[in-house]
């Protein structure tokens, strides 16, 4: 090895940190109101992830246009890394 860390330069992506934020609020927002309304919020968000149909989330606290606000693709992206992040604290 031989290098100190301190010589590498670190980057960091403020504008993926703040979509991260984003899709975390909005996933919760959702799933707090599907589960609200007695939805199974898991089953829901899956139909929507996979269809792009936003029938499968309910009007309720306006969870339907809040998570049309990022592409479902970025969704995906955040729920994937951070079930990989779980998986490594194993």
């Amino acid at each position: 090895m031989g290098k100190d860390n301190h010589e590498n330069t670190m980057k960091y992506d403020v504008r993926a940190e703040e979509e991260a934020n984003e899709a975390r609020q909005i996933l919760q927002s959702v799933y707090d109101a599907l589960q609200e309304k007695g939805y199974n919020p898991i089953n829901q968000l899956v139909g929507y992830l996979l269809s792009g149909d936003p029938a499968y989330i309910t009007s309720h606290n306006n969870a339907r246009s809040i998570i049309r606000q990022l592409e479902r693709d970025d969704l995906l992206e955040e729920l994937v890394k951070v079930y990989l992040k779980e998986l490594e604290k194993r």
